[in-house]
């Protein structure tokens, strides 16, 4: 077998070694090699490991050998009639950490009874850390809290010197600025993009017309990345588990959560938990896949809770996420308190308190055949669907739950319902639940909307329906921190646009249509995060149509194209959108920014593509009416930025003279040595020419030569000339 130094990348069908021509640096002939024998180092990864993963292993190694076992401290101390009862219970709680490969109990040799410590063995060194994480401090009951220590500890404290030596003060060294991103003297926003193997965080500088780059690494995730809600945080994906980085130009690492083989992230809303989501799957094939999910603190790490189950526990309503689970798995409530989670299950909502990481009052939220749920984005409020039941004598309902005294703050009954979906707006002001229904003849759905006012007394509902009742409904979008909301609608390839709004011109409190656009290429809606600006795309089968429109002045602002578009992104500040496109299209990989009202900034290419995420901020700090004030005198403020607009113009307009200035010169250099060179071939080229000058074509002279070419001869005899 031939013995080869493979390159990293590495084809696993190649074509035939004929057909491979030799490479540049490799001194590899390839028709000497027979591509089937060569053996490659085990693993997904070839061998080659992240840096993540070395990190890792300098954690877990153990230079005793002793890395994977792990000491149990306060068990119950029992008679050997009892062992085995012990045993069970210990492997129990244990065995949910790892594999448990040995498990001894010591026992008194005069009583016979157990010592109250344990030496349990894992699979593997990771196994054993996760279990002196989540299992140190667990309470089995009022007398028995479990100390759980490393085995190779045990030789550590043994060599702790009897007399105490001071420990060396170390010089302070400031922490990274998590927020030092936000103090941009520009105002910038930024933005990170995923391309092949890397990831890079970007200024988007929209003055200079350019992505100006904070920060660049290779290799930085295996699969993905995701900003924190509030943009303090970035995560990055490893087999290892996941780790948040916090900074500006200079990302360190803040945070390692361990969990094997993790898939999904979910941050809670004001960043305090992480929670984390793997599936195995199972040695029997018998068994089902299983999941594991855990709860972890942000700041210390901490798994706080872990959740065990098959996949099927866990894919209860809503839609699929990775082999068929719902996600998020568990969905925070409103507010910035993280005060509680909730997960369906059947027939039941399960709502945690993250204070004990329990059941809210020891017990679920029992609603029969519960299919879907969702919180109030500000509010401790709970929206439930409960389709039909009893082959539909039982209507359909919509309720709405107060968290945590489980009031039923208001229900609705749906009759003759094949579908249902819920849209909260962004202040918990209103719901809007979109209803499909049956008709008569139950061949055919209509929609309609039920309409739910949060905020007033005694929640209001209205019903609104289309014009057409058999339109479709493609999209449905409230608009941010206001009272629109916008559907897209039809049957057609140009489906309508209509906006309606809460409040009538009255204040009354009445839903108002206040507009339908006829015939438009859109099938997705894309709202400013600061109202009034809306996007009307058309992705996949329209090709990347976009529309800019203005609410407030029911207006187009201006229409453009992103050819195969697949996603439209608002900067938080709503000044900007990017529109990109991933790597599911194989050509015109990269993304392009806009203004607001549709003007090209800058576009930048990229093979490869996988993502584009802007930099979340985190809520104002102003009141309502400072922004109120702040608006008013808007012109006042503007004027400052005016002049760095214009000074901004300045910089770009000379930058770009100095470009011109840089490449006529070039071109005088160049059009200088080849006038030296050709003046140097004068004599040669005259001399090719029988001594006859010809630089200059006014000497040209024209003269006919005539030429006589003999194209065959033949012999002739005098029998065919008499012939």
């Amino acid at each position: 077998m031939a013995e080869v130094a493979l390159p990293y990348r590495y084809d696993p069908q190649p074509s035939s070694p004929q057909q491979q021509p030799p490479r540049p640096g490799l001194n590899i002939d390839w028709s000497q090699v027979n591509l089937d024998e060569i053996q490659l180092p085990p693993g997904e990864d070839f061998g080659i490991k992240s840096e993540d993963e070395e990190e890792e292993e300098e954690i877990v190694e153990s230079e005793s050998g002793f890395g994977s076992i792990i000491v149990v401290d306060n068990l119950p101390v029992v008679e050997p009639a009892k062992y085995e009862k012990l045993e069970n219970v210990v492997r129990k709680i244990f065995g949910q950490m790892g594999i448990i490969r040995t498990l001894f109990m010591p026992k008194d040799k005069a009583t016979g009874k157990t010592s109250g410590f344990a030496f349990i063995e894992y699979s593997s060194p990771q196994e054993a850390h996760t279990a002196r994480d989540q299992a140190d401090g667990y309470k089995l009951d009022k007398s028995h809290v479990f100390m759980v220590r490393m085995f190779d500890d045990i030789d550590k404290y043994m060599k702790v010197p009897e007399q105490w030596v001071a420990p060396e003060i170390k010089s302070y060294v400031p922490g990274e600025n998590l927020l030092e991103w936000l103090m941009d003297e520009k105002g910038r926003d930024q933005f990170v993009i995923r391309f092949g193997t890397e990831t890079e965080v970007c200024w988007n500088d929209a003055r200079l017309l350019k992505a100006e780059t904070a920060y660049h690494r290779s290799f930085w995730t295996e699969s993905f990345v995701q900003w924190s809600p509030l943009g303090t945080y970035l995560a990055t994906i490893h087999r290892q588990g996941a780790v948040i980085w916090g900074g500006c130009t200079n990302f360190s690492r803040i945070t390692r959560f361990i969990h094997q083989q993790v898939r999904l992230i979910d941050f809670s809303p004001s960043e305090k938990f992480l929670v984390t989501y793997s599936s195995h799957e199972p040695s029997n094939p018998r068994e089902t896949q299983k999941v594991v999910l855990n709860v972890f603190d942000v700041r210390s790490g901490k798994s706080h809770r872990e959740f065990k189950g098959s996949a099927d526990e866990f894919a209860t309503g809503g839609t699929g996420g990775v082999a068929g689970v719902s996600w998020p798995v568990f969905r925070w409530s409103g507010g910035r308190d993280d005060k509680y989670f909730a997960r369906i299950g059947k027939h039941c909502i399960s709502v945690y308190e993250t204070e004990t990481m329990g059941l809210l009052d020891k017990k679920s939220l029992k609603v029969d055949n519960v299919i879907d749920f969702s919180w109030s984005p500000t509010d401790s409020i709970l929206a439930l669907f409960v389709p039909e039941g009893n082959g539909g004598n039982q209507p359909a309902r919509v309720s709405l739950v107060q968290i945590p005294g489980r009031e039923e703050l208001r229900q609705k009954n749906l009759f003759s319902v094949s579908d249902c979906k819920m849209y909260w707006q962004s202040n918990g002001d209103y719901l809007a639940v979109k209803v499909d229904r049956y008709t008569k003849t139950k061949k055919s759905t209509y929609t309609g909307f039920e309409l739910f006012r949060i905020k007033e007394r005694d929640i209001p509902i209205e019903v609104l329906e289309l014009e057409n009742k058999n339109d479709k409904i493609i999209a449905f979008a409230w608009e941010p921190k206001g009272h629109r909301f916008a559907i897209i609608h039809g049957d057609g390839p140009r489906p309508d646009v209509t906006f309606y709004s809460m409040k009538s011109p009255n204040n009354v409190d009445r839903v108002t249509k206040l507009a339908t656009l006829k015939g438009k290429q859109a099938n997705a809606l894309y709202w400013s995060p600061a109202g009034r600006f809306i996007v009307l795309a058309g992705l996949k089968a329209y090709n990347g149509q976009l529309e800019f429109y203005n609410v407030d002045d029911l207006e187009t602002m201006a229409t453009a194209e992103h050819f195969m578009a697949t996603d439209v992104d608002w900067d938080p500040a709503g000044r900007y959108v990017a529109t990109s496109v991933t790597s599911v299209h194989q050509m015109e990989n990269g993304f392009i920014i806009w203004s607001f009202h549709g003007k090209l900034i800058y576009k930048v290419s990229r093979d490869r593509f996988f993502q584009f995420l802007w930099r979340p901020r985190p809520p104002s700090l102003l009141s309502s009416e400072e922004e109120a004030e702040i608006f008013r005198n808007l012109k006042q403020y503007s004027k400052r930025y005016d002049q760095e607009d214009i000074e901004s113009s300045r910089f770009h307009s000379t930058q770009e003279l100095e470009q011109r200035r840089k490449l006529i010169e070039e071109w005088n250099g160049w059009l200088s040595s080849w006038k030296q060179m050709h003046e140097a071939d004068k004599p040669y080229r005259q001399d090719l020419r029988d001594g006859e000058p010809s630089d200059d074509e006014q000497e040209y002279e024209d003269e006919e030569v005539e030429i006589e070419e003999v194209i065959d001869v033949e012999e002739i005899k005098e029998e065919d000339l008499e012939a």
